[in-house]
């Protein structure tokens, strides 16, 4: 920082810009995460993160802010919703197994872009204010702890389904920070308020929220459908249900998720109708229509094969129509060994019984 400032009200002033960005909540929080470290550690050596080898690499650097970004004393943690308001029909859509879900995150434009653009227009107001100052952005693009730093920056708990969660708002919203090496004041940790509830461990389809705070991700529906390359275990296809990208029951039966107030943010509008499409229909995309109707998205992220998969599996499961059985034929053969195994399983369970 080369400019001399008052901590206290740039803080304020911080505050007051971000939310005019669009950001629903803001703190500053420290950079001492070693319990938090610790926990990583511990679940990283029980291979609980799965293929997700990215999860180890970096060291120490995930709980040592510092040693990512040199000279890091603070980080400025915000948050953005993205509730719907229409838990109603989410869990319709769950419950017709014609049709396809997609965890509400995904339904729009790819909030990655979005967070970034935001917290760079956050660190150009205050250069503006105050001169040159370190900074660097992250929207889960590094290695950073953010559920952490956002509890410790006084943005909510991490839950017993380990999402963040705010007693005023729930739990739909996404997370960014801003990494400085302003020595702004820090705001209180948040505290729990999961209580005796275990409504999300409970209603798990996989049940990979394997105790209170534990998650494995091989068992996580979000993770085999979307961060996974390989075959999904036989004995978890059944339990997916039709989620072909992701899965938000443990946000659905939180019950502080009723006082999460609906966004009106453009960007996360739904796109190509994902909350009403049917299965067959997006079975049938080829991989250019996939990749067209997927630029800008988090889809993207699960690969044209992994897309196939996750649909072929969600087809399977559901009833054994004509329309169902005939859409899976046509990828009998595909190209991808993934897609076939798959295809096959889905005709296995469905020719088993009179179409």
């Amino acid at each position: 920082m080369t400019t001399a400032c008052d901590p206290e009200r740039l803080k304020h002033d911080i505050g007051d810009w971000a939310r005019a960005l669009g950001f629903a909540a803001v703190g500053v929080a420290g950079i001492d995460l070693a319990a938090d470290g610790k926990h990583l550690a511990n679940w990283l050596e029980q291979g609980h993160h799965g293929e997700m080898d990215y999860m180890a690499r970096h060291g120490a650097k995930r709980s040592r802010p510092d040693l990512l970004v040199p000279g890091t004393v603070r980080v400025i943690s915000v948050r953005m919703n993205y509730a719907t308001g229409d838990d109603r029909h989410a869990w319709s859509t769950l419950e017709d197994s014609e049709r396809a879900y997609v965890a509400r995150y995904a339904l729009g434009r790819d909030y990655h872009k979005t967070l970034r653009r935001r917290l760079q227009a956050l660190a150009d107001r205050i250069g503006a204010a105050i001169g040159p100052f370190g900074y660097r952005v992250f929207v889960d693009s590094a290695p950073v702890l953010e559920r952490a730093l956002a509890r410790d920056a006084g943005l909510g708990w991490i839950g017993k389904n380990t999402c963040l969660i705010d007693h005023r708002s729930g739990s739909w919203f996404l997370l960014g920070e801003l990494f400085t090496d302003l020595p702004l004041p820090v705001d209180a940790p948040a505290s729990d308020h999961c209580g005796t509830c275990r409504r999300c461990i409970d209603i798990c389809p996989t049940g990979a929220i394997i105790a209170p705070y534990q998650l494995d991700a091989r068992l996580c529906i979000s993770y085999l459908t979307i961060e996974s390359r390989s075959a999904i275990p036989e004995p978890l296809r059944p339990l997916i249900g039709n989620r072909i990208f992701g899965c938000d029951d443990c946000q659905l039966v939180c019950p502080w998720n009723k006082f999460a107030g609906r966004h009106d943010e453009p960007d996360f509008q739904v796109r190509n109708g994902l909350d009403q499409a049917s299965l067959i229909e997006l079975f049938a995309w080829s991989e250019e229509t996939f990749l067209r109707r997927t630029e800008g998205s988090a889809l993207r992220r699960t690969g044209y094969h992994g897309w196939l998969r996750n649909i072929a599996v969600a087809l399977g499961n559901g009833p054994a129509s004509p329309e169902a059985v005939a859409a899976l034929r046509t990828r009998a053969d595909h190209p991808s060994e993934l897609v076939r195994e798959h295809v096959a399983w889905a005709l296995a369970r469905l020719t088993a019984a009179p179409c």
